[in-house]
């Protein structure tokens, strides 16, 4: 068994970390407040992703340090760099593996299923950052100086997934209540959805699979379905009257981004919610033998959690 180091102990993190004790190994979770599970096995540590030299001596001995931070969206511009350069330093500094959450943000509007080798053409600002911390990891990579993957999920959803989700405080909770529900996009597109326990379940197996580095990965996800009937199967599974799912105008997103930073930030990334926006994870899948959780059961476990949340609040 391992030493293996987690920077962030979010909706991802947390459940890497909770995955990574339960096989073993030895834990180190990181986050400003030192927030996290209360697990045998995790170490929580409080500390800044971007304080390079305390993020390496956290790492030290590590075999994998990963990266699940997750700053603002309307703090990407500011946050990112140093962070990232800083957990890459930690990483090469320690000898250990470096493991990117990333996202589907790098790509170009897609006219067809996203492939790893797409061209890294995004049209947002948010994709250009992450395509510079991308290709400044995979340098490192090519040159010798440390090894290096990145694993990328479409939109999250499942237990743990709160109000960063689309499928989270604006869908589960307002359908088990019987409230109207308003989308940001087109309800009626295909999309891609990424369970979050398939998502952590594909960071652990890049880290501790010498098949993942030096490129970048889809996260194991399932048939693309459009967001009405995510919704529709929902209220099915949980067994209360079928929803009713609105369009979010435009114009009204609009203006609530003045108001709101992380709403204001959604309008660069609006094209992914108005077209087809479906992701490919053959690759993965066939390489190391996975296969997403079938929606079903990754629904039933949403609405499991999310009952169990609504219960200990009341």
């Amino acid at each position: 068994m391992g030493k293996h180091v987690i920077a962030g102990a979010g909706q991802v993190g947390s459940q890497v970390a909770a995955l990574l004790t339960e096989r073993g190994h030895e834990v180190v979770l990181v986050s400003r407040s030192g927030s996290g599970p209360d697990l045998p096995g995790i170490r929580k540590v409080a500390a800044d992703a971007s304080d390079r030299e305390r993020m390496a001596a956290l790492t030290e001995g590590a075999d994998a340090l990963y990266n699940c931070v997750n700053p603002p969206y309307h703090r990407w511009a500011q946050d990112w760099p140093p962070m990232a350069e800083s957990l890459l330093g930690a990483a090469e500094a320690a000898g250990a593996g470096y493991v990117i959450l990333g996202n589907l943000y790098v790509y170009a509007a897609p006219g067809r299923p996203m492939r790893e080798d797409d061209p890294l053409t995004p049209p947002s600002a948010k994709g250009a950052i992450r395509v510079r911390m991308w290709r400044e990891a995979l340098a490192a990579h090519e040159a010798g100086r440390v090894r290096v993957t990145e694993v990328r999920g479409s939109d999250y959803f499942g237990p743990g997934c709160r109000d960063q989700s689309h499928m989270g405080d604006r869908l589960v909770p307002r359908l088990l209540t019987g409230k109207v529900i308003r989308y940001i996009g087109d309800p009626d597109q295909p999309h891609s959805w990424t369970y979050v326990p398939d998502v952590a379940r594909a960071l652990v197996t890049a880290a501790t699979d010498d098949r993942s580095w030096g490129r970048a990965w889809h996260v194991p996800t399932g048939p693309a379905m459009t967001y009405r009937a995510v919704a529709e199967r929902l209220c099915e599974l949980a067994g209360v009257p079928g929803p009713a799912v609105r369009t979010m105008p435009h114009w009204l997103l609009r203006t609530a981004g003045a108001f709101s930073p992380m709403l204001g930030e959604l309008e660069e990334l609006r094209y992914q919610f108005v077209r087809p926006f479906v992701l490919d994870s053959t690759d993965f899948q066939a390489t190391f033998g996975t296969a997403p959780t079938p929606m079903d059961e990754a629904l039933a476990e949403t609405i499991a959690w999310w009952r169990s949340l609504l219960d200990r609040a009341a």
